[in-house]
């Protein structure tokens, strides 16, 4: 029976070439779509999830109320870890993590910039990073230990074995390999290339017991049976115990293993995060899969003539529903396997690319189990679903009607498969009117008046040799006509590294927690940067020696401190009086599509981490560059030389937001094409079925255009009822979107119009080849009966 079964399934595969072809893309599309999502989605919710004490390993947290909000962030003072260690039998092992640093390590001739961190030795007991080589207990031992991954460890001695080998790091220590890690996994949060044991940081003078250092990430692994919400409300006055001027400051431990996914947080309640648009991607996989089915069974029941027939016979010799159900079911299965074989080649062929796209190394698993049961049941959950209505409306034919030719009704108003159109059209709505929202969005973020001038604006770091040649390189780009204007910072222009509540000024309320954001600079800060100066002047350290203790506040700080008159007041921070020398406009320094913080610009007693050079544009750009190589190498030559655009680094702050417009136009497109796959078939359907009618129309005089409009309509009709659905759901989606960013758009009717016509043409575009067709066929075949 089941091969009968089969036989008869694969004829009409085989019979119905156009039919079966615009069902198998469709469903493929719809597959390849889904798959590549929960590729991802998979890949995401897998993050951090393969250490083995997981469910024990937690980060140090704090909250602070700040104008009457709670702030929530996960830096802590260096001094926390030992503390935690010591009063809290519970902890079974601290470390502390030093963010990422970049190094210069050198073997004789050869150097190697790597990326990496400084942590306590229970780090990796902590975590699970095997060793590949050495001992866990011994590998930090020493003070100039060092620990390095296979990757670094092959590009540094090839096929020699590192384990042993010394390496000097900044030209400065030698440190011995006492271990090497297996490579990192993809989905860890972790991107360290060594690690160096938190002993050197000690002994290079940068540890210290301020607890409002907030410099640095701390992990905890707690004892087997800890109650965490015990424990939680234990530790919450850490601070105030060590830390009396901040009393307010609470200390918790959030779960490792959720700080992927739940990083936002507001008035300190975990609100989401990357979960947020883990979900949205999850419904969208389901909404493109969905639209598939829908699509097969509008092809499905357009053929309900050509099939009714055939079930009415079958009925008449003895056939039961359920058997034709059945049938018909199986016919879809086998589709669905067919459309889901094209749907992996598509995905193999696209993961690459859609890897770029979302920033992510996704890879499948060919060897999983896992893997293939969810492709096997895709194929049959897919089957069953698309086949579904269809099998249930062709079983259902009464044998008398069918034979008869009365079971259609070509005019009813509301039928399932227009209902299906509908929706699928209101869905390519929506994600038209996203992707147009986006893209305004960005666009007019992208526009915004920055505050500084970007273009021929490079920052190089300051390592090695130049901060003791820094007047020497100085002189050498300035006389060389290379460039117009440097400073030195401790941050790009583009960022802000620093940052306090603390900083005093007069007539500060005690409760006024505002955050101020700080730039450290030297010389020439306004000139190098183009700022747009307000009042006051810059910094010029050979005129004015007193400037090292200068600040420069932007309009923002101005209005925060209550400034009638800012030039010569006094500012308290780190226990150093500024006075005010300078106001500058606001400029964007953190995210493009937030508001502007208040910022203070330090003079030159400060700490510096880059030189910002304004190249001069009266060469090109090669030649600067070229020569400013030349003078890093001749003062700096065992460093080589980096640097940075702050026009490129300043448009880094828009991938995300340009991910999601290009994710949204590419749903945008396939659901659309799947979409047309549907009305194609609704179209065929409707053609079909009023043969006859045109038929005698066409008789009675009636002009192809006349019967193309007519049958047009009805079909731009099923489009405007999508609009009427799609347009409330799109301004409510796409504000609430644009709630997260301070600097926005306004949603305009313009935008949902557009959306609407882009619908409607691509709807009158598909229709119209069939309607045009139904239009021009010869009356007398259309009229002639058997």
């Amino acid at each position: 029976m089941f091969k009968n079964y089969f036989k008869i399934a694969w004829r009409n595969l085989i019979r119905n070439k156009g039919f079966s072809f615009l069902n198998i893309v469709g469903l493929s599309i719809g597959l390849a779509v889904t798959g590549l999502i929960l590729l991802w989605v998979n890949f995401e919710l897998g993050f951090n999830q393969f250490h083995d004490k997981k469910d024990r390993i937690y980060e140090v947290y704090n909250k602070y109320e700040v104008d009457g909000e709670i702030w929530t962030w996960n830096s802590t003072p260096k001094v926390m870890a030992s503390v935690i260690k010591k009063d809290y039998p519970e902890v079974e092992h601290v470390s502390r993590y030093f963010y990422e640093n970049i190094f210069l390590f050198s073997k004789d001739e050869k150097k190697i910039k790597a990326n990496g961190t400084i942590v306590d030795p229970n780090f990796l007991k902590i975590f699970s990073f095997p060793l590949k080589e050495g001992d866990i207990e011994t590998v930090f031992e020493d003070v100039n230990s060092l620990v390095i991954t296979e990757d670094f460890a092959n590009k540094m001695f090839g096929d020699e074995s590192a384990l042993g080998q010394v390496i000097t790091v900044d030209n400065t220590d030698s440190f011995k390999v006492t271990g090497v890690l297996k490579n990192l996994p993809v989905n860890t949060e972790f991107n360290f290339e060594y690690l160096m044991p938190w002993s050197y940081l000690k002994q290079k003078g940068y540890d210290d017991k301020n607890w409002s250092n907030n410099s640095i990430a701390t992990y905890v692994l707690l004892q087997k049976g800890t109650n965490y919400d015990i424990f939680s409300e234990k530790i919450k006055s850490l601070r105030e115990s060590y830390d009396k001027e901040a009393p307010e400051m609470a200390t918790f431990l959030y779960p490792y293993t959720r700080s992927h996914l739940y990083s936002e947080f507001e008035n300190g309640q975990e609100i989401g995060g990357l979960i947020d648009i883990i979900r949205l991607f999850g419904i969208i996989a389901l909404i493109v899969l969905v639209i598939a089915c829908i699509n097969f069974m509008n092809l499905s029941t357009a053929r309900s003539e050509k099939r009714a027939k055939e079930v009415g016979v079958r009925k008449v010799v003895g056939a039961r529903q359920n058997a034709l159900i059945f049938q018909f079911l199986g016919e879809s299965v086998l589709i669905s396997f067919i459309a889901a074989v094209l749907a992996l080649i598509i995905v193999v062929i696209a993961l690459p690319s859609f890897s770029e796209l979302i920033n992510e190394n996704l890879s499948i698993n060919w060897k999983s189990p896992w893997f293939w049961g969810l492709v096997f049941g895709a194929i049959l959950i897919t089957g069953l679903l698309a086949g579904s209505y269809p099998a249930l409306y062709l079983s259902a034919f009464k044998p008398s009607s069918v034979l008869k030719g009365t079971f259609n009704k070509v005019n009813t108003l509301i039928t399932p498969r227009k209902v299906l159109v509908i929706v699928q059209f209101s869905v390519a709505i929506v994600l038209i009117t996203a992707t147009i929202v986006v893209k305004e969005q960005i666009s007019t973020v992208q526009n915004r008046k920055l505050g500084y001038n970007k273009e021929n604006l490079v920052y190089i770091q300051m390592e090695g040799d130049v901060e003791k040649n820094y007047a020497s390189i100085k002189s050498e780009l300035l006389e060389g006509g290379i460039a117009t204007s440097i400073s030195k910072t401790n941050s790009p222009i583009t960022e802000s590294w620093s940052n306090s509540w603390d900083i005093q000024w007069k007539g500060k309320s005690d409760d006024n927690k505002t955050l101020v954001h700080r730039l450290v600079a030297d010389d020439a800060i306004i000139r190098t940067m183009g700022l747009q100066l307000v009042e006051g002047r810059d910094f010029e350290l050979d005129k004015y020696p007193t400037d090292s203790t200068a600040i420069i506040l932007n309009k923002s700080a101005v209005k925060l401190m209550g400034f009638e008159e800012p030039l010569g007041q006094t500012i308290k921070d780190n226990g150093t009086d500024w006075h005010v020398i300078g106001v500058v406009e606001d400029f964007v320094f953190n995210s493009p599509f937030q508001k502007i913080s208040p910022m203070v610009i330090e003079g030159a007693r400060a700490w510096f981490n880059l030189i910002h050079i304004k190249l001069d544009s009266q060469n090109s750009t090669f030649d600067n560059l070229k020569s400013t190589e030349a003078i890093f190498k001749k003062y700096n030559p065992n460093y080589p030389f980096n640097y940075e655009f702050v026009d490129e680094d300043y448009a880094q702050k828009f991938a995300d937001e340009q991910r999601t417009e290009k994710l949204a136009s590419l749903f945008t497109i396939l659901t659309i094409l799947i979409s047309c796959l549907g009305l194609f078939g609704l179209a065929s359907y409707m053609a079909q079925n009023r043969i006859k009618e045109i038929g005698i129309r066409k008789v009675l005089g009636a002009s192809a255009t006349g019967i193309t409009k007519l049958l047009s309509i009805d079909f731009l009709k099923l489009v405007l009822a999508s609009m009427l659905i799609a347009i409330p759901i799109s301004w409510y989606t796409m504000n609430q979107w644009l709630q997260d960013f301070a600097y926005k758009i306004n949603l305009s009717w313009w935008m949902f119009v557009i959306a609407g016509v882009l619908a409607l043409a691509i709807a009158f575009i598909t229709v119209s080849y069939q309607a045009i067709k139904a239009a021009r066929s010869n009356p007398v075949k259309s009229l002639r009966t058997e």
